[in-house]
């Protein structure tokens, strides 16, 4: 793998694992009842996740522009980083609305 892919490859890669780690701290922080510490961690998961996109966004300009990107298991793995890493912000999300719900009850 030339050094270019091992590049858009550890980029998704890293960026998704910042981004679910940020969503599991949101929640943490959430279950603490610190929510805007929750938000700020969701917005900054958001911000990884975008980081993310544009290494992938770039790669899929270049395969519209007729330069191919090799799929290889690196690629697939870097792929499914990403879509869990979102899948896992996104529940964060409905997970720290819960908590605020639960915890507004328990306050009453």
């Amino acid at each position: 793998m030339n050094e270019e892919r091992m590049e858009i490859v550890m980029g998704i890669i890293m960026h998704g694992g910042n981004a679910k780690g940020l969503a599991f701290q949101a929640i943490q922080q959430a279950k603490e009842g610190d929510f805007e510490a929750a938000e700020k961690s969701l917005q900054e998961s958001n911000q990884e996740l975008l980081q993310a996109h544009d290494v992938q966004t770039d790669m899929l300009t270049k395969e519209a522009q007729g330069i191919h990107t090799e799929i290889d298991l690196y690629m697939v793995h870097a792929q499914d980083h990403l879509m869990n890493a979102i899948t896992f912000k996104d529940l964060a999300g409905e997970i720290i609305g819960q908590e605020k719900r639960i915890q507004a009850l328990e306050n009453q």
